[in-house]
This record gives C-alpha cells, sequence and structure tokens, in this order.
C-alpha cells in the first residue's frame, strides 16, 4: 500500500494505517526534531508528541496530498512550542544522529565543521532555526516555508536572510 492509500485510510479512522504513515516518518519526524532542539531525549518525546498531534488532527490531512510534510509543520510546531518553553541554549549529542561514525582521519576535519555548524544553528532563535530547517534541510520552497508556519511569504524571506547572517556572524566568531 502506497503512502497516499495510507494517508486516505487513517483519515477515515483506521488506525493501523496511520501506524503505517508513522513507521514511514518517523526518522524523517526524529530528524527534524533533533535539529531544532538539539538533544536525543528531547527529540524522540517531541517526535512522540508530533505523531499525537498528528493523530488527534488526521482529520486535516489532505489524503490528496504526501503527508511528511503535514507531519513536519506539526514537528516543527511542536519543537517552536518546546523551545519556546524552554528559553535556552543547548548543544547537539553527536551520538545521536544516525549514521555519524567516527570515520578515517581525513574525516576530522568535517566532522568538526558539521559540529561547529550544527553548534551555530542551535543558537539561533528558535524561528531562524526553522527557517534554516524547513529551507536547508527540508528542501521546502518558500511557499510550502510560509504554509507550515503560518507566515506571509514575505516574512519567509526575511527570516530566511536574516537566519543566513546571522549563522555566518557566528561561524566566523568561533
Amino acid at each position: 500500500m502506497d503512502e497516499r492509500d495510507l494517508a486516505q485510510r487513517a483519515t477515515q479512522g483506521d488506525r493501523e494505517a496511520f501506524g503505517g504513515l508513522v513507521k514511514l516518518h518517523q526518522a524523517g519526524v526524529y530528524n527534524v526534531a533533533l535539529r531544532m532542539l538539539g538533544e536525543c531525549r528531547e527529540a524522540e518525546d517531541a517526535a512522540q508528541e508530533a505523531f499525537l498531534r498528528a493523530y488527534r488532527a488526521i482529520q486535516t490531512l489532505d489524503p490528496q496530498r504526501p503527508p511528511g510534510p503535514w507531519l513536519k509543520k506539526i514537528t516543527v510546531n511542536v519543537c517552536l512550542d518546546w523551545l519556546g518553553r524552554r528559553g535556552h541554549l543547548t548543544y547537539i549529542d553527536e551520538t545521536a544522529i544516525p549514521g555519524r561514525d567516527p570515520g578515517p582521519e581525513l574525516q576530522i576535519i568535517e566532522r568538526e565543521l558539521d559540529r561547529q555548524v550544527r553548534t551555530a544553528l542551535l543558537s539561533l532563535p528558535p524561528r531562524y532555526r526553522a527557517a534554516i530547517e524547513l529551507r536547508h534541510f527540508q528542501e521546502l520552497s518558500y511557499a510550502e516555508m510560509a504554509e507550515t508556519l503560518n507566515l506571509p511569504l514575505s516574512d519567509i524571506k526575511s527570516d530566511l536572510f536574516r537566519a543566513r547572517k546571522l549563522l555566518a556572524e557566528i561561524l566566523r566568531k568561533i
């Protein structure tokens, strides 16, 4: 059964179909949460919360559209809520990123640069962090970002510009 069939059945109350959507998207939802929150445990909890919210709001899912962006929108909103409540910075747990095994010596520099970029991303204000996440990691268009964050297109462009500028300033200081 393909993703759209699962979405159609899930909107009609089929719990197994919703479980299929969770299995298809659990890694992507977790990765969004990890990049937004920076801590493995919080990312796991946020992913669970996102799926709970999605289940409660399943009637709002348009089965004619892919459910991935809808689930990631919910995840970003959960993370923004958590960041607003938390009010402090955290640093990413490198062991929580799947596929990040220690590599040969030639990869040490790349890993250090990756760590610095992730740390810099986590120091951005949540709104800017969301803009970077959605554009560069989720590869959403500006229009999709505007829909996801419920913001005008002009705000999305402005936030992304400011986020990139601030990120560059932070990285220059490292």
